[in-house]
């Protein structure tokens, strides 16, 4: 068992059921999946960055990634229905709480000037959305190894009922709201 889902159990699930007056331990928010993506738009150009993108997102995951097409033809853009033009992973069970483990505990201290990630990038329904400008704050990352440095989203699926409760969760788990 990941040490991140060990602590959910022991020390999360009662701190939340007294918080909030859960009855019964199903009704506790869970982490449900993570997906990170990489939207790459200069891919329309040059294929080796979306393969370079893909073996980064694999180090990085543990987990193959698929690749992302167009949904519809913009001609402003030169992107024709059906090109590759990113990649995603969606991360669920050991491996969604060994990346989650890995980036609150060491890629998002490695940020330069990080004074916190905003609280206000909530949806309303318990989801957070999280946007990283690099992939170098991963420690997998070999750094003389990447030819351009690429931004990724990713977003954090709960089963809280409202953004309350996934805040309070997230909390628990160690992520470091700002003062936004």
């Amino acid at each position: 068992m990941s040490r991140l889902k060990e602590k959910y159990t022991r020390d999360i699930m009662p701190q939340m059921m007294k918080r909030f007056g859960y009855k019964n331990i199903m009704q506790v928010p869970k982490i449900d999946k993570v997906v990170i993506n990489m939207g790459l738009g200069e891919a329309i150009q040059n294929v080796k960055i979306l393969e370079s993108a893909e073996k980064e997102l694999a180090t990085i995951t543990g987990q193959k990634p698929v690749i992302t097409k167009a949904r519809k033809a913009i001609a402003n853009f030169k992107l024709r229905q059906g090109m590759p033009i990113g990649c995603k992973v969606t991360l669920r069970r050991e491996r969604m709480y060994e990346f989650l483990d890995r980036l609150l505990n060491l890629a998002l201290p490695r940020i330069r000037d990080f004074k916190g990630v905003s609280p206000k990038a909530f949806d309303g329904r318990g989801n957070y959305a999280l946007g990283i400008r690099e992939q170098i704050i991963f420690p997998e990352i070999d750094y003389d190894k990447i030819d351009k440095i690429k931004g990724m989203n990713i977003v954090i699926t709960t089963t809280a009922k409202n953004d309350e409760e996934a805040k309070a969760l997230l909390e628990y788990f160690g992520m470091p709201f700002g003062a936004n």
